[in-house]
């Protein structure tokens, strides 16, 4: 029976991994899961793997708060001695973390396929470290599991049908994973019930990209544009915690209370419930697509490029008139949410036949 050692070293990749883990169960594949420890999180307790219906690592390396050359250094060196032990068939790793590169440097220097699922997205932009990581493990990886056509046509201008890897559009597991947990999501959740609601429509943002935050002129610049829409929607901002110590430093003031950082069901129940997005991460960016809610992209680019092709999607930067216009122009229409550029949901049912063949 094929081993396949999953690394995982952020909450959004062990809810991508649970999608992987009951397709991979599902085809009678022996899974292995690795935790780096990259982004520690304290709420992630038992509660989170039972609710998540998320198997537990078993392995957790515990490597975190240290610089990129460091980080993942430690975890190549770790993973390397979990795959001698282990001796898996394929290693599989997800997206762009410094836990993808490392997994994906490890096995290929021991001579183990890795298969990347998210391959292909392109930001371009080199100054951003996701950039750079998700090229060199597209590079060094067996199988490119691309979750749109926009993905493979990125590897193709790049010659990567003349390497010996394997190139499929797939699909998005993240697709998978919003219409999975959006059937229990209510049951879970509790931010709509510690909202202050009123008649305004709720803008559900998110702002933590360091383009963003560590630039005061871009940052003053979207705070100012989201204090004057809380004047007609109810601006609903999940703060996180870096974020909000440089709104305090600087002493740049929201015209309303952030929240805490919410757990993923919440964010399905807001994006259930509110009119638009405004986001700076590039998860929501598709969540809103999967929820059929347009998007404020506030990035001067973004990976999902056909979701701005298609005209749910809206790049506007950092500018509050940008902003503020784009606004105004999509209170005004009603788009059809009909396109599938991501798949029809079964994307980790598809990866986990292609690996059951390896």
């Amino acid at each position: 029976m094929p081993k396949i050692l999953t690394i995982v070293g952020a909450r959004p990749q062990f809810v991508k991994a649970a999608a992987l883990s009951r397709a991979l169960k599902k085809f009678n594949l022996q899974e292995v899961l690795v935790h780096t420890g990259q982004h520690f999180d304290e709420n992630m307790a038992d509660i989170f793997f039972r609710q998540m219906e998320i198997p537990e690592p078993k392995y957790n390396l515990g490597i975190n708060s240290l610089g990129h050359g460091a980080m993942t250094g430690r975890m190549l060196e770790e993973i390397e001695k979990v795959i001698l032990a282990e001796k898996p068939s394929t290693v599989v790793v997800f997206g762009d973390t410094n836990s993808t590169l490392a997994g994906a440097l490890a096995a290929s220097k021991l001579y183990i396929p890795v298969a990347h699922i998210e391959a292909g997205l392109r930001s371009f932009n080199m100054k951003m470290p996701e950039e750079i990581n998700r090229i060199l493990t597209d590079r060094i990886s067996s199988w490119l599991f691309c979750p749109t056509e926009t993905a493979v046509k990125n590897l193709q201008r790049e010659g990567f049908e003349n390497f010996n890897v394997k190139i499929e559009n797939i699909g998005d597991v993240m697709y998978d994973v919003a219409l999975f947990y959006s059937e229990i999501s209510a049951k879970y959740a509790t931010v709509l019930e510690s909202l202050k609601r009123d008649s305004r429509p709720i803008v559900l943002t998110t702002l933590h990209r360091q383009e963003n935050t560590d630039d005061l002129a871009r940052l003053s610049s979207i705070v100012e544009a989201l204090n004057e829409l809380n004047d007609e929607f109810q601006v609903v901002l999940p703060l996180h915690p870096r974020t909000k110590k440089i709104l305090e430093r600087e002493n740049i003031r929201l015209n309303f209370e952030p929240l805490e950082p919410v757990g993923y069901f919440d964010m399905i129940e807001l994006l259930k419930t509110c009119e638009f997005v405004i986001t700076d991460s590039g998860g929501l960016q598709k969540e809103a697509f999967f929820f059929k809610k347009q998007c404020l992209v506030i990035r001067d680019e973004t990976e999902w490029t056909e979701l701005v092709e298609l005209g749910y999607n809206h790049l506007v930067g950092s500018d509050k008139q940008r902003i503020l216009k784009k606004t105004c122009e999509i209170k005004k229409s009603n788009p059809p949410f009909q396109e599938k550029p991501y798949g029809e949901g079964n994307a980790a049912e598809r990866i986990a036949l292609f690996l059951k063949e390896i």
